[in-house]
């Protein structure tokens, strides 16, 4: 892309987001010492992890393809539709317009030979307009997208929706009945799209979801919470040098948006590279259900409908939240049992106490400093922890707009970790 491309899309996003009156706070994710090392995610997982994320790099991808063009703008999606609407070919099943359906995606088999059967909720509205996707569960351990699919895909009416939504509450069948965030193979799922019919089996079912669902979006919403004991304030992470995803990102309502380029191989990454603007959702921790995060993301997607056009309602949901193009995680510099002084969206300044580490043998007491002002956008829960343990991620609150192309924003370079990365942002 020429320096004169790369500016027009920044001038494109930037007034985007100014006309959608979002509060700027931030730019790419940093270490506090400045040196440009992301910290979305944290190097510490479990240990034989660390084996299966790194085979993803040897690991070959085939290219990321959508099943049809996507040549008009999002926001022009519903407003150029003409005619009737058109049939939904999906699965092998063509779905009528004005009509909703339960299918079912069928992508491996259990180490037994079983098949695994996916449920897939599908909803093809009474007249034309864009296909959006809401994607869940592509960790098994992630509960809250789950019921967040559920009360979006039943709450809507196909006699009175513009174009069609097809929901997947659980994409890691097989994580989500071990209770685990991995496949039986110990295999992120989001770490292997778009995917390859020939490669290992997490390749194979990233490649089966990728051409038999997402290739037929012209939107994504991948659904995510923290990983590890860690919890996130409900949250967008959007790519905002591409000006559909700004377009999708306005959509939502209140909800906190951090910049965010997609790590290649997850979901989000493959469909942006196919033409197909996504973004991530990521709202509160895993293993539990939590109500209010819940609550959140379901009023932030019947926002997106709304001002996407595919529904009527007479509310929309508030005013636009901050955005952030910067945030950083802080470490615990001790070991010892962690007690946080902050909540998740309490605003810091610099030199905050956020918690409070102490050694239950001689009950030292270290406090974790917040080396940034800004905003607890992620935090983990009150626990032992170990030094270097990524304890609260600070949104950086900064008047700069600052969007760095050569920097993903959800990547970790860190020579003392062997650059491994535990999944954390998505």
């Amino acid at each position: 892309m020429s320096a004169f491309c790369r500016q027009f899309v920044f001038l494109v996003t930037t007034g985007l987001l100014l006309a959608g009156g979002m509060a700027v706070a931030g730019e790419t994710a940093v270490e506090p010492t400045g040196k440009g090392v992301d910290l979305l995610q944290d190097p510490t997982a479990e240990g034989d992890a660390r084996s299966s994320e790194a085979s993803v790099a040897a690991e070959q991808m085939v290219e990321a393809e959508a099943a049809h063009p996507h040549d008009v703008p999002l926001a022009d999606a519903v407003t150029t539709a003409e005619g009737q609407a058109a049939p939904l070919e999906i699965l092998g099943t063509e779905l009528a317009p004005g009509s909703a359906a339960r299918l079912a995606w069928s992508a491996t088999e259990l180490f037994e030979g079983v098949p695994v059967s996916t449920p897939v909720l599908a909803v093809n509205g009474s007249k034309p307009g864009p296909t959006l996707c809401l994607m869940a569960a592509v960790h098994g351990d992630e509960l809250n997208g789950i019921e967040i699919v559920r009360r979006v895909m039943h709450d809507i009416d196909p006699d009175k929706l513009s174009g069609a939504v097809i929901g997947v509450p659980i994409v890691n069948v097989q994580g989500f009945r071990r209770g685990s965030r991995y496949l039986p193979d110990r295999r992120d799922l989001n770490r292997y799209f778009p995917g390859n019919p020939n490669g290992s089996a997490a390749a194979r079912i990233a490649h089966s979801l990728f051409t038999q669902l997402v290739a037929h979006c012209d939107a994504v919403v991948d659904l995510h919470t923290g990983s590890f004991e860690r919890a996130n304030l409900p949250q967008i992470r959007a790519d905002l040098r591409n000006p559909d995803v700004v377009t999708l990102t306005l959509g939502f309502g209140s909800m906190v948006v951090l910049h965010s380029v997609p790590t290649a191989g997850t979901l989000r990454h493959a469909a942006t590279q196919a033409g197909i603007p996504a973004v991530t959702v990521e709202a509160g921790g895993p293993s539990q259900l939590e109500l209010t995060e819940v609550k959140h993301g379901v009023k932030g997607i019947e926002t997106l409908l709304t001002t996407l056009g595919m529904v009527k309602k007479i509310r929309l949901w508030g005013d636009p939240e901050p955005v952030y193009y910067r945030s950083s995680w802080v470490r615990a510099d001790n070991g010892g049992i962690l007690l946080a002084n902050v909540s998740l969206g309490t605003t810091v300044r610099k030199g905050d106490v956020l918690g409070t580490i102490t050694d239950p043998m001689s009950n030292a007491q270290t406090e974790v400093i917040s080396p940034w002002s800004g905003r607890v956008i992620g935090m983990a829960r009150n626990q032992v922890v170990m030094p270097g343990f990524a304890a609260f991620h600070v949104g950086i609150q900064t008047e700069d707009v600052v969007i760095d192309e050569e920097q993903p924003a959800d990547v970790v370079h860190d020579a003392g970790h062997g650059g491994y990365v535990d999944g954390m942002s998505e």
